[in-house]
């Protein structure tokens, strides 16, 4: 899964400013609940050193720090994906908020779910992706986000709040966290045509140099964006006129696979592959060969985002948490460590890297967007149905 690539690079993925934007409504009087905060901190912290013999000069940031901690002991239970948060951010916020942080990792949105539901371990904040945050949010698994808490949303860019309007009505649950959108990687060596569809996944002439996502929903919303329908789609109908699609392209197909898209095109084993936007920026610095499409028909533009289960035992901490995250230095400090899209417009305008700044992979412009979905929870039923005609594909 795109989570599990580690990557580096010289500067933080960004993305560029879109147009028509939602802006989500935030109390006002947010900075002056903090400002309370703060004092009503410093007074205990004089409280509790009022007995001292040895008298100790600290800063005013310092005395704030430390009542900061006092205010906000406990701890926060985070369940992330692996490798998608640098480790130094942890540390960071212990230091500074003396919140200790319990930290577990999951591979799939699909592991994740039915721990959360099973509810037998209580965490605190989550990072699901989106149809599975709107799966969550209908099965009433999440609690409503207290903004008051969230002042630094404020430096998520409302484009990404209207995005996620699709499987977050109002923004009432989730906070986005990383973006990034599905395509095509070619070999410029080995395709010598423009490379603008989906089409060109079912060249004959590409017949065993091309990769598939083997992930039904990847693989399905190719074949259904090939066909002018929507990724989303419930129709059993459309769904089967896809498999077809599959079944017929599969002789030409070298392997359906995940993270082996990235190496395999990096080794040129293969001419196209299906593959990731963040991974895709890798492998150009890998194999300068490489490109990477948004294909003109449309594709999935993904989004993860912080949410709070029901059952959380530490929602303050959650939020402080998720507010911590959104901080401008520290989501910079987060992007350059997983190299996956930032919504966060603060730490963009700290890029200073003009090569990721001005990538049209880690940032497209609106018009290649113009036909992209997010993933949508389809419902139980549907899943199933996607599932047995994407098994009818793979034993054909």
């Amino acid at each position: 899964m795109k989570k599990l690539i580690v990557l580096s690079l010289a500067g933080v993925l960004a993305v560029g400013t879109l147009a028509g934007c939602t802006k989500i409504e935030k109390p006002e009087d947010t900075k002056a609940a903090a400002e309370e905060t703060d004092n009503a901190g410093s007074t205990e912290a004089e409280k509790t050193g009022s007995d001292t013999t040895e008298v100790v000069e600290t800063s005013a940031s310092a005395e704030t720090a430390a009542s900061a901690k006092k205010e906000n002991s406990g701890e926060v239970v985070v369940y992330n994906w692996g490798e998608y948060l640098d480790p130094d951010v942890i540390d960071l916020f212990e230091e500074e908020t003396g919140i200790k942080v319990v930290y577990e990792e999951f591979e799939t949105n699909e592991i994740m779910y039915p721990k959360v539901a099973a509810g037998a371990i209580s965490y605190d904040v989550i990072c699901p992706s989106d149809y599975m945050i709107q799966k969550m949010i209908e099965n009433n698994l999440l609690q409503e986000l207290n903004y008051e808490n969230i002042p630094n949303i404020e430096n998520i860019d409302e484009e990404y709040l209207k995005w996620s309007e699709e499987f977050d009505p109002g923004n009432k649950y989730s906070v986005p966290y990383c973006w990034g959108t599905v395509g095509i990687l070619y070999n410029t060596s080995m395709v010598d045509e423009p490379v603008e569809s989906w089409d060109i996944l079912w060249d004959e002439k590409y017949k065993d140099n091309i990769l598939m996502q083997d992930s039904v929903r990847d693989a399905m919303m190719v074949s259904l964006k090939k066909l002018g329908y929507s990724m989303n789609t419930t129709s059993e109908e459309e769904v089967a006129a896809a498999t077809d699609a599959l079944i017929e392209e599969k002789p030409l197909v070298q392997a359906y696979v995940i993270d082996q898209v990235r190496d395999k095109m990096i080794g040129e084993e293969a001419a196209l592959g299906v593959i990731y936007s963040g991974e895709a920026i890798y492998t150009q610095r890998e194999n300068e060969n490489l490109e990477y499409v948004i294909p003109k028909e449309g594709s999935n533009l993904w989004i993860d985002s912080w949410v709070i289960p029901k059952n959380a035992q530490n929602k303050e901490n959650a939020e402080a948490f998720i507010n911590f995250l959104c901080r401008a230095d520290i989501a910079l400090k987060n992007f350059e460590y997983i190299t996956y899209s930032t919504p966060n417009k603060a730490a963009r305008d700290l890029i200073e890297d003009e090569e990721i700044k001005n990538s049209t992979i880690a940032f497209p412009t609106s018009d290649m967007l113009a036909n992209c979905e997010t993933y949508q929870f389809l419902g139980d039923d549907t899943d199933e149905m996607y599932n047995n005609y994407w098994n009818k594909v793979k034993a054909s």
